[in-house]
């Protein structure tokens, strides 16, 4: 793909720095995404929420409930979900109210504690097709009105007219101009505010009518870099989180390609098929979640990216529920990755909350676990072994980094307290917190193990 000779200048000054000139700020470096100061952050969070694709583009959630994702479950980030026809609900006209509204909730996730990753999202292109995503104005009312809507819903993405849409916003000018404006208009509002790591460019980008083979080369890695110049003029800081096509959640490789700029984070999510059509998850099929997830990390390792699970979750009411979080789990602790539960919301389906409001026992029991937040030095892998609570982390520590290791350490997994082995490294106890302030003298690598004090 020939792209013109002022992107290329643009993308060249988005090259990745030295490691040094990147502190303090959000970074990927080594493989992993980096806190300001140089620790491995692994984000472990939940989606906000299903509840945002429709009018008024916002959910029921106020300050405690984003409260109770950091203090009640120890998580430590968002999946915050924003809609291009909030944003820009009539051509060149944007929302600075709604805006002002999202501002207003990333205050909340910072007085919590929360790291945010803006989501672009869409499901069936837009509200033309009776999805969420794009405006209306954003494709042809023709196209609209020659749709046939058929379920399951994740069917429409084969209708003809849906895929000339999406065909539309990776090869028309104007249309992909827009959309990178809208991102634009987004990190112009908010690129001071602490909370916001970074931008997911487009949930499940699918790949219309184009080669399904060929469209990440030829249409969805210079689309991305098109949203990824529009957004770094304004936030230079923000860290990319990148999806694959959507053809990844069917299983097939992805083939995005490392981008000309750094401080990418790769963010498929990872579903199982089974338990999707609803039959419940088979734990036989633990090993194929395990796998997938060591797949998607290969792949972020030749994207010279870092890896985060932007989806993953489950029906409380299906057989296998546990097991299926579990592998889900596990599959990326192998990795030092995080991931995003989906979602924080009230229904009767993947919601963390029944439609009453009220927790699902099943869904949090799993959910709620021990994990390092952050890591001074190169993360080897993590474990928790559900039995026993028995959690493990490896690591080689990074005596240049004077932040402590962090380790969220839940209540509810550990009611009466724990027990630390470390081989003679200093460490402080902080509420829901166990910080690694000095590893063992001349230590090159550490294991350390947290056991409940019963």
């Amino acid at each position: 793909m020939i792209r013109s000779l002022p992107l290329l200048l643009v993308l060249a000054a988005c090259a990745e720095p030295p490691k040094l000139a990147q502190r303090g700020r959000w970074h990927v470096a080594d493989g992993f995404l980096r806190d300001p100061d140089h620790r491995a952050a692994v984000l472990r969070g939940v989606n906000l929420s299903g509840e945002h694709k429709q009018r008024p583009y916002l959910g029921f959630h106020q300050a405690a409930d984003f409260d109770r994702v950091g203090t009640a479950w120890g998580f430590n980030a968002l999946r915050f979900l924003i809609v291009w026809a909030a944003v820009e609900p009539s051509r060149g006209q944007y929302d600075q109210s709604y805006l002002d509204e999202v501002a207003r909730r990333l205050d909340w996730a910072d007085e919590a504690g929360l790291a945010v990753v803006l989501d672009m999202h869409q499901d069936v292109y837009g509200e033309g097709f009776g999805g969420d995503g794009a405006p209306r104005w954003a494709c042809d009312e023709a196209l609209y009105a020659a749709h046939r809507p058929v379920t399951p819903w994740f069917a429409n993405y084969s209708s003809p007219q849906v895929m000339a849409c999406f065909d539309r916003l990776y090869t028309d000018p104007d249309t992909r101009g827009r959309f990178a404006r809208a991102w634009r208009e987004v990190a112009a509002r908010l690129k001071h505010h602490p909370a916001v790591v970074g931008f997911d460019a487009l949930n499940e980008p699918h790949w219309g009518s184009h080669d399904l083979f060929s469209f990440e080369l030829e249409r969805l890695g210079p689309f991305y870099d098109e949203v990824v110049t529009a957004v770094r003029a304004e936030a230079p800081h923000w860290v990319a989180f990148l999806e694959p096509a959507a053809s990844r959640n069917l299983g097939f490789a992805s083939g995005l390609a490392r981008r000309g700029y750094g401080d990418v984070v790769y963010a498929p999510h990872s579903y199982d098929a089974q338990a999707e059509a609803g039959a419940g998850f088979d734990p036989f099929r633990r090993s194929q979640v395990v796998g997938n997830i060591a797949a998607l990390a290969d792949e972020a390792r030749r994207m010279g990216a870092a890896l985060w699970i932007g989806e993953y979750g489950g029906v409380a009411g299906d057989p296998g529920i546990g097991a299926y979080m579990d592998a889900q789990y596990d599959g990326a602790a192998a990795a030092s990755a995080g991931g995003a539960y989906w979602d924080y919301s009230r229904s009767s389906g993947y919601g963390l909350l029944g439609p009453d409001g009220a927790e699902k026992p099943v869904l949090l029991e799993t959910l709620v676990r021990p994990y390092p937040a952050r890591i001074a030095g190169e993360p080897s892998s993590f474990a928790f072994d559900e039995d026993s609570r028995r959690f493990t982390l490896t690591y080689r520590p990074d005596r240049g980094i004077s932040a402590p290791t962090e380790i969220v350490t839940p209540v509810r997994v550990y009611p009466a307290g724990y027990v630390v082995e470390c081989g003679g490294c200093l460490v402080e106890r902080a509420a829901g917190r166990l910080l690694v302030r000095r590893p063992p003298a001349g230590a090159t690598e550490l294991t350390l193990t947290v056991t409940p004090a019963w």
